[in-house]
């Protein structure tokens, strides 16, 4: 379960199982989870799953990963195209 990175409390990773799914990350913070499809043709994510998200919370989370994208494909490429 390599962890990509910390932000403003969020733990944004990968399941190192998942390798077969189309690109993704899983985020949590305190009470809070989701999962985001990383669409990088169009440049979009796509929340697949969420656990006690705020809209805030939702548009923070969302955010980040957009302020991430290059590094979050790097990371899942290194991760699972060794």
């Amino acid at each position: 379960m390599p962890t990509i990175l910390f932000v403003d409390g969020w733990r944004l990773f990968f399941y190192s199982n998942e390798g077969l799914e189309p690109i993704h990350i899983h985020a949590i913070k305190a009470n809070m989870q989701c999962k985001y499809w990383i669409i990088n043709e169009t440049l979009e994510i796509k929340e697949t799953f969420s656990f006690n998200l705020t809209p805030s919370e939702r548009r923070e989370i969302k955010k980040i990963i957009y302020s991430h994208f290059d590094l979050i494909i790097e990371s899942w490429d290194k991760h699972f195209n060794k």
